[in-house]
Order: structure tokens, then C-alpha cells, then sequence
């Protein structure tokens, strides 16, 4: 190969890396949740992790016109993972019913997060009607080594976790709406989840059944 084609060849692949959003971390591991019906799991590398993801927010932005399409299909994926994941949660944390909201989140945080991000969220701003709270994330392992281009910033990155939250939930008989309210990537100093409760879900039982 000439010297001409190979200054080409590393020039292309200097152009590529200067414009790719994502940069290799340095190794750790955490669980992932594998999408299945079984919510089976499997050990991966975080440089997986945070690739695959990033790969997938990629192809979408490719695949729709615009960020609202892009965040409302990163809710719908995590709102399906959440259905299946519930029961893989609950059959490895042990964590029986919450009895209100205020020990929903402490769950969420302190096991659900830690389990599968391998991170633990402050929960925080209670409403007065404690119906209302906070998830704030030091660090978000979905946005490692991310930047947003100029042109997608009303896209929510990291939107699969809220969809995750609300399909997870609803599987307990928890209706909540869900939403990023700042995040780091955005210039915020810190990523905020804010969760509302709705209502309670009532199960559908039998007729003459109560």
C-alpha cells in the first residue's frame, strides 16, 4: 500500500474518532439486563454497556426526523424492559410490598439502581403531599465519555430509564409519570429523575371474584 493511501486511510480513521460522541472508559462491570421475557441477565463489560447503548441512541437519531421521536421510542424500549425486569428484581432483592410511595423510592434508589447500574441515586424534594420526588444521579453510567451534538439538543439521552421506572412500577400496580428535569449532559451540574405518583393500579379480577 503507498504512503499516500495510508496517510489516507489514518487520516479517515482520525476524522471518525474526532467526531464519535463516544470515548472507550476505563474497564468496570455491572449487571445489564438482557431483553428477554425471562429478564435473564448477563455480566458485562461497562465499555459494552456504554457502546451498545450509545449505538442504539445513534441508530435512532438516523432512523427519526426528530429528538420528541427519538425520546419517545427510548421510553417505549425502556418501558418494555421494565414489564419483564420486575420479576427478575423481585425474585433477586427479596424486597417485598412497599407500603407507600416514600419506601417505593428507597427501594428504587438503594437497591433497584445499585443492582443493576451499580450506582445509588439521592431521593430528594418531596412534595408536601409526598407524591412527588426526586432521583439525583452523580453519575449516570449511560452518559460516560457522551456529548450531545449541537443539532439533537432536545433529545433525553438517557430516557430508557424512565420508561424502565413506569413499566417496572405499573407491573406493581403503580401508575407515575416519569421525566429528566436536568441533566449533566445538558450543561446541569447534576441529572435529575422526577417521579409522580398517579394512582394506584387495581388488579382485574374474575367476576363474583374480590
Amino acid at each position: 500500500m503507498s504512503r499516500q493511501a495510508n496517510r489516507g486511510t489514518e487520516s479517515k480513521k482520525m476524522t471518525e474518532k474526532a467526531h464519535s460522541p463516544i470515548k472507550i472508559p476505563k474497564p468496570k462491570y455491572w449487571y445489564l439486563p438482557f431483553i428477554s421475557p425471562s429478564a435473564s441477565l448477563h455480566l458485562m463489560n461497562s465499555e459494552l454497556f456504554t457502546l451498545t447503548y450509545g449505538a442504539l441512541v445513534t441508530q435512532l437519531c438516523k432512523d427519526y426526523e426528530n429528538d420528541e421521536d427519538v425520546n419517545k421510542q427510548l421510553d417505549k424500549m425502556g418501558y418494555n424492559i421494565g414489564v419483564r425486569l420486575i420479576e427478575d428484581f423481585l425474585a433477586r432483592s427479596n424486597v417485598g410490598r412497599c407500603h407507600d410511595f416514600r419506601e417505593t423510592a428507597d427501594v428504587i434508589a438503594k437497591v433497584a439502581f445499585k443492582m443493576y447500574l451499580g450506582i445509588t441515586p439521592s431521593v430528594t424534594n418531596w412534595s408536601a403531599a409526598g407524591d412527588e420526588f426526586s432521583l439525583i444521579l452523580e453519575n449516570n453510567p449511560l452518559v460516560d465519555f457522551v456529548e450531545l451534538p449541537d443539532n439533537h439538543s432536545g433529545l433525553i439521552y438517557s430516557n430508557l430509564l424512565c420508561g424502565v421506572l413506569r413499566g417496572a412500577l405499573e407491573m406493581v400496580q403503580m401508575a407515575i409519570d416519569v421525566k429528566f428535569v436536568q441533566d449533566t449532559l445538558k450543561g446541569d451540574n447534576v441529572t435529575e429523575i422526577r417521579l409522580k405518583f398517579i394512582k394506584r393500579i387495581e388488579e382485574n379480577l374474575p367476576a363474583g371474584e374480590e
